[in-house]
């Protein structure tokens, strides 16, 4: 049996001197985690709170153009929409300057997924099986929300300091329902070659789930033999075996995974196995833990792209990044007040909606439906509520009980208990129950 993962120290916040030590007031600034072309990744740690560790990738303005600009605008809007799953790395703020945009971010103090393997070697079946699982759970809570990834690879697969994997850089993702790539069928191509889909590097239309469905099998393969399906000097060559299906499964596979990887990388996308039918597999399914209550309401729910003003004369980070470059980043959140609430629940959407609806009814509520099915709102009077249903995974649910409007104050002094009261019925836990 495996041993249980670990919990790693807090890493040292080793000063740096290619940065000031103190980021608007707000974070220490520590060593360097990551860098690219246009970012650096930096440890950090709250000055508000001494045991906040968190980690900042600062944008260099001056270094981009304009075709950064939707994938910076996609990767923090992919975050906020994902910001539910245990396993998906958690956005905390957005903070800016005129020449530099901050993205405060969970910190996954394990490293990544790459370099573990490459320092341990292949991992022991109920080891895969684990990362494999929070992989695919996240991936499947991805698609249900309208995003595609399109990067999935090791070096994007961080690890927590309890083991726990966490998905991030959402770069290259597609967002449906208004995002950049706007509809069903997408053609971009984009992603690194070993671990893309067929179909994506042939620059037709594809779907984003389907692509994504073939990066899990190259990750699995990947996890249980430390090498590649697709890895190949000449570039061309290795896009023929890509193509064509080509690759030499390791003789010590069990025949279960065999075949999961195969379905996986199936080179017509038609055929391939999706991700729901993935996580009905029995080799998946087998000790598949279900997140649970306390790891959704442990998440870190902070107000979104909240600024110090005073660190900007008054002017706010959207205003800031608009002076720089145009770049409009105001549409993509919405400001949490302290009086929203969430509970979860095991009915299905569909149940939740629905009592939502003939609780407001009976209530006195105005009820207007949401464009997506897992969204309702409320009226009465100067009140506003707002109900979105988020499916972490099957048989759990988040809801989100959003105030909107004038009447908070109302609200909370004659309409919250009776609402809460009715509901009941398909209520697991609220996160208030003191209130």
């Amino acid at each position: 049996m495996e041993p249980p993962p670990q919990t790693l120290p807090p890493p040292p916040l080793q000063r740096t001197s290619s940065i000031p030590t103190t980021l608007l007031n707000k974070y220490e600034v520590g060593r360097l985690l990551g860098r690219g072309s246009f970012a650096k990744v930096y440890a950090a740690r709250s000055l508000s709170d001494k045991r906040q560790l968190v980690a900042i990738k600062i944008i260099d303005k001056t270094k981009t153009d304009a075709a950064m600009e939707p994938r910076i605008i996609s990767e923090i809007s992919a975050m906020h929409r994902l910001q539910h799953h245990p396993n998906v790395l958690k956005i905390h703020e957005v903070m800016a300057t005129k020449t530099k945009i901050y993205l405060v971010m969970e910190l996954a103090s394990g490293g990544d997924l790459f370099s573990k393997i490459r320092k341990m070697g292949k991992l022991k079946e109920p080891a895969a099986r684990r990362y494999f699982q929070q992989l695919v759970s996240a991936i499947h809570f991805c698609h249900q929300n309208g995003v595609s990834h399109r990067d999935i690879k090791p070096h994007n697969l961080l690890l927590d300091g309890k083991g726990n994997l966490k998905i991030s850089d959402f770069g290259l993702s597609a967002l449906k329902n208004g995002g950049f790539d706007g509809g069903f069928l997408l053609e971009t191509a984009c992603g690194t070659p070993a671990f893309t889909a067929p179909e994506v590097m042939a620059r037709r239309g594809y779907d984003g789930s389907k692509a994504d469905a073939w990066s899990c099998g190259v990750i699995l393969f990947f996890l249980l033999s430390a090498s590649l399906p697709f890895d190949d000097s000449n570039l061309a060559v290795m896009y023929r075996k890509i193509h064509k299906g080509e690759y030499q499964l390791p003789s010590c596979l069990p025949k279960s995974v065999k075949s999961i990887i195969n379905q996986l990388l199936d080179p017509n996308p038609n055929k391939r196995m999706s991700i729901e039918a993935l996580m009905k597999h029995p080799w998946f399914l087998k000790k598949f833990e279900l997140p649970t209550k306390s790891s959704v309401f442990e998440s870190d729910y902070k107000e979104y792209c909240k600024f110090d003003k005073s660190a900007a004369g008054g002017i706010n980070a959207f205003d800031l990044i608009s002076l720089s470059s145009g770049l409009d980043l105001s549409g993509l959140f919405e400001v949490k007040l302290a009086r929203d609430r969430r509970f979860t629940s095991s009915e299905t959407v569909e149940r939740v909606t629905e009592r939502v609806r003939e609780v407001g009814g009976r209530l006195g509520y105005r009820v207007e439906e949401g464009k997506g099915g897992g969204a309702i709102g409320l009226g009465k009077g100067r009140v506003g509520l707002v109900f979105e249903v988020w499916e972490i995974v099957e048989k759990l649910l988040v809801v989100e009980v959003k105030v909107v409007g004038g009447g908070g104050v109302e609200f909370e002094d004659l309409h919250w208990g009776e609402l809460k009261e009715a509901l009941g019925d398909v209520v697991l836990q609220w996160n208030d129950d003191a209130m």
